[in-house]
Parts: C-alpha cells; sequence; structure tokens
C-alpha cells in the first residue's frame, strides 16, 4: 500500500512537471487535457484520478512552477546586491529567454493568469509574494518589508521586458533591449538600497 501511495504520488508530481512546461509553451487554454497527460506518458482517461478538473491542475502547476523558481533561483542567489544582480542577470539572458517551457512562468502566463480562475490567480500571489520577499530581503536586509513594493515592481519590469523581448522578431534588438532591461534592474537595486541605507 505505501508504494502504490508513493507511486501514486511520483505520478502526480510529474503530471503537474510536464503540465507547467507545458503551459509556459502553449499557454493555459492551448493546452488540453490529452495533451498534458501525453507528456506525463499518461492516457487522458487516468486523468481524474489525480485532478478534479483542468483549473484544479492548472493552478497546481503554478503553484509549482513558482515555487521552483523560487528554489531554484532566488533561494540559490548570494545576499544582498550581488544576490539581485544573480537573479538580473540570469532572468536577462537569452539562454532564459529563449526556452520558455525552461524559464519564468512569469513572462510566460502572466497575462492569461489575470484571467483565470480565483484558485489559480491565488496560487501565482502566493507564489509571487515568495519571490519578492527574496528580492525584499536582498534589497533592505534591515527591514524587508519596506522594499517589498519595490521588489513588486522590479519583478513587474522583468516579466515585461523578458515578454516584450521574446515577442520581437528583429533577434538584435530583443538582445540590447534585454542588456537595457540589466540596467534598468540595477538602476532600481541601487536606488533601493541607497533609500535603505539613508533609512536607518
Amino acid at each position: 500500500m505505501r508504494y502504490a501511495k508513493e507511486h501514486k504520488q511520483e505520478t502526480r508530481q510529474r503530471i503537474i512537471a510536464a503540465a507547467g512546461r507545458r503551459l509556459k509553451r502553449d499557454g493555459i487554454d492551448g493546452s488540453g487535457v490529452a495533451t498534458l497527460m501525453k507528456d506525463a506518458g499518461l492516457t487522458g482517461g487516468t486523468f481524474y484520478a489525480y485532478f478534479d478538473s483542468k483549473d484544479h491542475l492548472v493552478a497546481t502547476a503554478v503553484a509549482d512552477q513558482m515555487r521552483a523558481q523560487h528554489a531554484n533561483i532566488v533561494a540559490q542567489a548570494a545576499p544582498g546586491r550581488a544576490g539581485l544582480e544573480q537573479i538580473i542577470r540570469w532572468y536577462f539572458s537569452p539562454q532564459q529567454r529563449d526556452t520558455v517551457e525552461d524559464g519564468c512562468p512569469n513572462a510566460a502566463l502572466l497575462d492569461e493568469i489575470a484571467r483565470a480562475t480565483d484558485p489559480t490567480r491565488q496560487a501565482y500571489t502566493h507564489g509571487a509574494l515568495v519571490l519578492i520577499d527574496g528580492f525584499a530581503a536582498r534589497l533592505a536586509p534591515h527591514d524587508p518589508p519596506s522594499a517589498r513594493l519595490t521588489a513588486l515592481s522590479l519583478l513587474g519590469m522583468m516579466a515585461g521586458t523578458l515578454q516584450l523581448s521574446r515577442a520581437l522578431t528583429d533577434r538584435q534588438l530583443a538582445d540590447q533591449l534585454l542588456e537595457q532591461g540589466i540596467r534598468n534592474a540595477l538602476v532600481l537595486i541601487d536606488a533601493e538600497r541607497h533609500t535603505d541605507r539613508f533609512s536607518r
């Protein structure tokens, strides 16, 4: 029985991970249940053994993607400004831009999440708050809550810039936009850190 339970949990996680990649590549509306299950190596008929509905899977996959981005990128970065610069430079790399299914869920899904169900929007909101708290702790180590709004603005700037770079057909211009995104983000964090130093 224990093996069966563990096997079911592993299979469920495989579905969630595969769905996260597919949703980022094709969007929420462009990804049907049959395709999501096929990506996980399962038949569509077994879907309801794991999830109540497609909306349930979408909300779970969004939460998982946000959690993974925090665990694999933000939590691994160095403390302070150096860590934020690491995150920013990774985020605005051409590789991160060009591998949508392995990249940021914010830039890939934000417009659709805004129109999604409340549970999906709540899953996203929770994940975004965890991310920005990681930013804020590096922006203002002595008073992270004071930097939350700046951290949220940073996340929005990063996602919007990446979306625009992905949309452009002019590769040179798209690459220049990423470079400008790095400069803009560093200006924002340095202004916040300057404020934090002088507020103490």
